[in-house]
């Protein structure tokens, strides 16, 4: 499967913006879905993650309460919607999918890759 993230940009402060992950090759519902992102200069960290029936869902502790992950799996897409982005959101982000079930937050669990999209929030 191959995965293209779409949807970054410049916004700032309080703004928000929604990430998208399309895929081809295959159909999406056959894989666990992750978000990741990365800031200059640190490592790649969890953002989000949804399993493959998107029955459930996991976020990291900064992104709880603002992100929201779902998936359609008939249009073979997974969002991620960002509410009151911070400056310290900004980052580069990458969509990732795994064929095992039930959700993970380590790069290492993810068999697939999409390039990144970069979302830059000013102060």
């Amino acid at each position: 499967v191959q995965l293209q993230a779409s949807g970054g940009g410049l916004v700032q402060t309080g703004d928000s913006l929604r990430l998208s992950c399309a895929a081809s090759g295959r159909s999406l519902s056959s894989y666990g879905v992750g978000w990741f992102r990365q800031a200059p200069g640190k490592e790649r960290e969890f953002v989000s993650a949804i399993t493959q029936s998107g029955g459930a869902t996991r976020y990291s502790v900064s992104a709880k309460g603002r992100f929201t992950i779902s998936r359609e799996n008939a249009k073979n897409t997974v969002t991620l919607q960002m509410n009151s982005l911070m400056p310290e959101d900004t980052a580069v982000y990458y969509c990732a999918a795994r064929e095992l079930p039930f959700t993970a937050t380590r790069p290492e669990d993810y068999d697939y890759w999409g390039q990144g999209t970069l979302v830059t929030v000013s102060s």
